[in-house]
């Protein structure tokens, strides 16, 4: 049995341009995340971009960052997916969207624990921090979803997943209160989205501190709640562009 982390990226972002590649303390945001994760227990952590020649420069910063590279559709994400599960034999992924550069270490390998005992088809992590943990999704119920599906829109995948009736869904378990919190926003989309990253990674890094956790990011925020503040207010525009962009459209 394989396990995995698939970063899904590109550098076709419209609200943000290309903010994969801004730098932050003279890092990509996407290397940022990438050496999130790294430090998880998996068989492959596979950057999932596309055919698009614009892409290259993000499977060469996997190249460079010693991580695994898949390219694939343009427009479909679970295909995208499928691909590379296929190429690598993996049976269960975490995905760790390029947007949320602090994506929980912690969380990822409670998702990978909780598969190795249940099976699980499916694992959301609903009420945590936005950015903190997305999906753990077994390989068999994507190939299902990938026979069942009629549209190549499927940024807002999740809904194959809940709303068919097809598959098992299940609650992250374990997961440390102190994660849970609607007031923090922790996914890059806008500019000041940038900004609330950049305030938080300046701070660490003129501290020499470049292993903080989830845990130390919560606590220097509720030290300083003019930065929660920065991009708080766009969470309600973020879901609802999120909303507006699900569609279920099965054969």
């Amino acid at each position: 049995m394989k396990t995995a982390i698939f970063i899904t990226v590109r550098t076709g972002s419209t609200r943000l341009p290309n903010k994969a590649l801004i730098e932050i303390q003279s890092i990509p945001t996407i290397v940022h995340l990438i050496r999130r994760v790294k430090k998880v227990n998996v068989d492959h952590i596979i950057l999932c971009t596309t055919s698009l020649e614009e892409d290259d420069i993000l499977c060469d910063i996997a190249k460079n960052e010693g991580i695994d590279f898949y390219r694939g559709s343009v427009k479909d994400k679970l295909v995208r997916w499928q691909g590379a599960a296929n190429k690598f034999n993996i049976d269960f992924f975490v995905t760790a969207d390029g947007d949320d550069i602090f994506c929980s270490e912690e969380l990822i390998e409670l998702a990978l624990s909780q598969y190795l005992l249940n099976n699980s088809d499916f694992i959301e992590s609903p009420g945590v921090i936005c950015g903190a943990f997305t999906y753990g999704i077994k390989v068999k119920a994507l190939n299902k979803v990938c026979d069942i599906k009629q549209s190549e829109e499927t940024e807002m995948m999740w809904t194959y997943f809940k709303d068919t009736g097809f598959f098992e869904i299940e609650m992250l378990d374990n997961i440390p209160s102190i994660f849970f919190r609607d007031d923090i926003r922790m996914t890059l989309d806008y500019e000041d989205d940038l900004i609330f990253f950049k305030k938080i990674i300046d701070h660490f890094y003129e501290k020499k501190y470049f292993n903080f956790t989830l845990n130390d990011i919560i606590y220097f925020l509720d030290d300083h709640n003019e930065i929660i503040k920065i991009n708080s207010y766009l969470h309600d525009e973020w879901r609802n562009n999120q909303i507006s962009n699900t569609n279920l459209k099965l054969l």
